[in-house]
């Protein structure tokens, strides 16, 4: 084959260089079958055929080339000892599938092309990683694998909602204090899930809050609509107080945001004449009120007894004007009425919170923009809190990246997002509104690229499959499976038996966009422990097109490879005439008779 170069002659396309591969999906000519000659391929054509129309520069090895499940040898043939290439750019901003069942290698493959990624962008820092570490295995060795972690520490930076003593990590966790506005949603998002559905508790959660940045930006000549801004960031403190949360009280004393002389720390500044009511109701012998609030505890006090009290005598003229819509549902989730649950509902959800944590979704985009790769390990969450994280955080990444498109600032900078159990998260229907819908069909303009992982294609939904570039197939066990993908892809169409009867763990059949065939990979190991001899990431291999002999390379003559030509050829074995008759189908079949020998040295007509 030679890469075709236009002359001016009809607009004909000639290939003139004889060392240089193109593939063709037809031939141009047909002639009779005794014309042809059909041959079994030795390692180095092998190499040529699987790996030459993968650019020689920034690509690294994802396995050995291996034709058959079966592993013996044919008699004085040895098996092809090939290693297949990928080219590293083929995965970025493009959509990456990963089928397989279980316990089949898929994570050993994924752990393969984020390294792929780390290591091929490891100068140029033009590519962040995010994963989502259902199981903790990309963050935390076990007795089976190496962690990706383990293997590039150096690259890698851990988020984890439950430490773990051996794997540093950050805190997968907000400061629900400090962050009303994203923190609210979180709350919205898992009470919705949990079937909590009153409408004291639906009022509560639909509220929307701004954030103490915004607070502060109140212009002092409103100090009004600040005061009441303020005292609903006091309430919504209140209630977490109550349910627990636990906080750093001089921090937010000083985070509280001026507005005169009516608040101050955590004293919402109430009335005199309303403090005095109110606290004449809780205790008719007392008729002076204590001293404003200076802790959470007695802010949480003070909000319950004027709640108590607003709901005894709601035309008492102390509270003209004071409370709002907003206001009230606050305080009636501060203080329910009796049978009902108020703050307790949200109990649940502290193992989410940490007095000190700082804003980590910044924290990721900014890493993701320096090509760090990042692993949240959600191996402890539920199914509502790792859809909760893996929806929001990939809007957040869409939004980051939208944004700088539309700044002219994308540059050449990729996002690659990792899925495991994708069918627990993607829909299954066509939704525009889906976040993953949109990385099918815009993620690309956006350099956005995703792999993601399922035991079952027909989960995902069809615009996905349809845009999705890259595949690595391992065994599945439906019929129905395998047809689903047949359909998107038809290259596969001729690989279902293959896909549906091979079980060795690890045996892939790829497809990548520098790939115009699929090619059947036994997916090397990702390392143990003890092959990481160090953390430092190494060169990247980068290896030149193979060519057949000299006779190719001088003689100007175009060829044509097939996927059906993709046959062992043995070491030394007799054979007459090459047969005449058309290759099978099959990737490991050939035919010859048994006369003359042939070494391994022998020239290949063409």
């Amino acid at each position: 084959m030679g890469r075709p170069q236009n002359r001016n002659s009809g607009n004909v396309l000639y290939p003139t260089e004889a060392d240089t591969i193109e593939f063709s999906g037809d031939i141009h000519n047909f002639v009779s079958a005794h014309k042809y000659r059909v041959y079994a391929p030795d390692d180095k054509l092998l190499d040529l055929i699987i790996n030459g129309l993968v650019p020689s520069t920034n690509r690294l090895e994802i396995g050995k080339l291996r034709l058959t499940e079966c592993r013996l040898p044919m008699p004085g043939k040895p098996l092809p000892d090939v290693n297949v290439q990928v080219w590293v750019d083929d995965f970025k901003g493009t959509r990456t599938a990963m089928f397989g069942k279980t316990r089949l290698g898929k994570s050993n493959v994924v752990k393969i092309l984020a390294e792929t990624l780390i290591v091929g962008t490891h100068q140029t820092k033009d590519v962040g990683q995010l994963i989502f570490d259902l199981n903790g295995e990309y963050a935390n060795d076990n007795p089976q694998n190496l962690s990706l972690y383990t293997a590039y520490p150096n690259q890698c930076i851990v988020y984890a909602l439950t430490p773990k003593q051996k794997t540093p990590s950050k805190p997968l966790r907000l400061n629900f204090y400090e962050q009303p506005e994203r923190c609210l949603p979180v709350i919205k998002n898992l009470v919705s899930q949990a079937g909590s559905n009153s409408t004291y508790i639906r009022n509560f959660i639909n509220l929307e809050f701004l954030s103490i940045g915004e607070i502060n930006s109140i212009p002092n000549t409103k100090i009004p609509e600040k005061v009441r801004a303020v005292r609903k960031l006091h309430m919504y403190w209140a209630i977490l107080k109550k349910a627990g949360y636990s906080a750093d009280e001089n921090k937010l004393k000083s985070l509280v945001p001026y507005a005169g002389k009516y608040t101050k720390g955590l004293n919402p500044g109430f009335s005199a004449n309303l403090r005095t009511a109110a606290w004449n109701y809780a205790d008719p012998n007392n008729t002076t009120p204590p001293a404003p609030p200076q802790t959470l505890d007695e802010l949480q006090r003070e909000l319950e007894v004027i709640n108590r009290f607003r709901r005894a005598e709601p035309s008492n003229n102390a509270l003209i004007d004071t409370f709002d819509a907003d206001d009230n549902t606050l305080l009636e989730f501060l203080e329910p009425p009796p049978g009902r649950s108020g703050p307790t509902v949200i109990q649940p959800y502290r193992m989410y919170h940490a007095p000190n944590a700082g804003d980590f979704v910044d924290d990721i985009l900014k890493l993701l923009d320096d090509g760090k790769t990042v692993i949240l390990d959600l191996g402890n969450a539920n199914d509502e809190v790792r859809s909760y994280f893996s929806d929001n955080l990939s809007r957040e990444i869409f939004n980051h990246q939208e944004v700088k498109f539309t700044q002219n600032n994308l540059g050449n900078h990729y996002i690659q997002i990792y899925f495991e159990e994708s069918q627990n998260l993607f829909p299954t229907e066509e939704d525009d509104n889906s976040i993953y819908t949109r990385f099918a069909r815009e993620g690309a303009k956006f350099n956005i690229g995703i792999v993601y992982s399922t035991q079952s294609p027909t989960a995902i939904s069809k615009t996905l499959l349809e845009q999705t570039e890259n595949f690595f197939v391992a065994h599945l066990s439906s019929e129905e499976q395998v047809k689903s993908l047949a359909k998107v892809n038809v290259t596969y169409s001729s690989f279902t038996s293959d896909i549906l009867n091979s079980k060795t763990r690890g045996y892939m059949r790829i497809l990548t966009r520098s790939h115009r065939f699929v090619v059947s990979v036994q997916a090397k190991q990702f390392p143990q422990p003890s092959s990481v001899a160090n953390t430092t990431v190494g060169t990247i291999t980068t290896q030149p097109v193979s060519t057949v002999n000299n006779q190719v390379q001088s003689s100007g003559v175009s060829y044509t490879v097939s996927p059906s030509s993709l046959v062992s050829k043995p070491k030394k074995t007799s054979v007459s005439q090459p047969v005449r008759t058309s290759v099978s189908e099959s990737p490991s079949t050939y035919e010859f008779d048994n006369n003359t020998d042939v070494d391994d040295d022998t020239d290949i007509p063409f």
